[in-house]
């Protein structure tokens, strides 16, 4: 790391700036600088770097070749700069913040905090509802749960539960199946995002190549389920998404042939990071509620 003593570190954040925001007048906001200052600081670290990272045109300032290796490392450099800033500001060992995705967070976890809350008054959660997948050690995260291969590349993933499709439909649709393949006569409602098709329960059924006929096609697993729990048709769904609904009897999940998909719902926390007692509770905690689910299965 000697080569840092070559070079002023504002010269590498003027350059991340000028690099991130596409021009001067973007990095002097964000700095708190004027653009004369950027420029000066761009140019000094470019003579310090004995490279040219920037080319100077009547459309700004665009990367040469040579630049934009250098802005994506220092890219990655500053958000590590910045995790180590939040990790070291962390005081506050009663707040947890959990990012999941919103219909897991919609369907099965929301309506179960009220008994993690009786069990650790002490903590209060903080839930981060996004599809993206978050690097707690890149932000203020301090566990996620997503649906993958668990193979996410600097994140540490612990599976929680292997996921299983089965349709699921009013129990007035219900009552007209009498053997798997009645599903073809009903009319299917597909998840537009779903990482598995049809093909993955049908398969498992015997009925491999059959394909329902499509009625409706959302973006959103929650929609199809709401248009399920409607009456609208039948729709491949999984355990924590439909739990609820099934105890409630608004659902009906016919024939009891669950088809693995090949991916799972796992933890993902800090690769090689310390994990603190809020975090162990929290997955104590979700394991226990999860076995709960599963016995609504069995």
């Amino acid at each position: 790391m000697r080569n840092l003593n070559t070079i002023h570190l504002n010269g590498l954040r003027a350059l991340d700036a000028v690099g991130r925001l596409g021009s001067l007048q973007a990095a002097a906001d964000e700095l708190g600088v004027s653009v004369g200052a950027v420029s000066q600081q761009v140019i000094k670290a470019e003579a310090q770097l004995g490279q040219v990272i920037f080319e100077r045109t009547a459309r700004g300032m665009i990367a040469t070749e040579a630049g934009r290796l250098v802005l994506h490392a220092l890219d990655e450099g500053f958000a590590r700069l910045s995790a180590a800033v939040s990790i070291a500001s962390r005081k506050d060992d009663t707040i947890l913040t959990i990012s999941v995705a919103p219909v897991f967070a919609a369907r099965w976890l929301v309506c179960r905090l009220d008994r993690f809350a009786e069990r650790h008054p002490e903590i209060k959660l903080r839930l981060d509802a996004t599809t993206n997948l978050v690097s707690p050690a890149l932000c203020d995260v301090d566990i996620g749960i997503r649906v993958g291969t668990g193979k996410w590349a600097d994140v540490k993933a612990e599976l929680l539960l292997q996921q299983e499709v089965f349709p699921v439909c009013s129990p007035e649709m219900a009552a007209k199946l009498k053997k798997p393949a009645d599903i073809l006569t009903l009319p299917a409602i597909i998840d537009g995002h779903a990482m598995f098709s049809w093909e993955v329960w049908m398969r498992e059924a015997g009925l491999s190549g059959a394909t329902p006929v499509t009625r409706h096609v959302f973006n959103d697993a929650s929609l199809c389920l709401d248009a399920a729990i409607a009456g609208q048709g039948v729709m491949l769904a999984w355990q924590t998404l439909a739990a609820f609904a099934l105890a409630e009897g608004r659902l009906v999940a016919p024939f009891g042939i669950r088809a693995p998909t090949g991916f799972g719902h796992y933890f993902i926390t800090a690769e090689g990071a310390r994990e603190p007692k809020k975090v162990k509770d929290f997955k104590t905690w979700i394991r226990e509620e999860m076995d709960g689910t599963l016995a609504l299965f069995r």
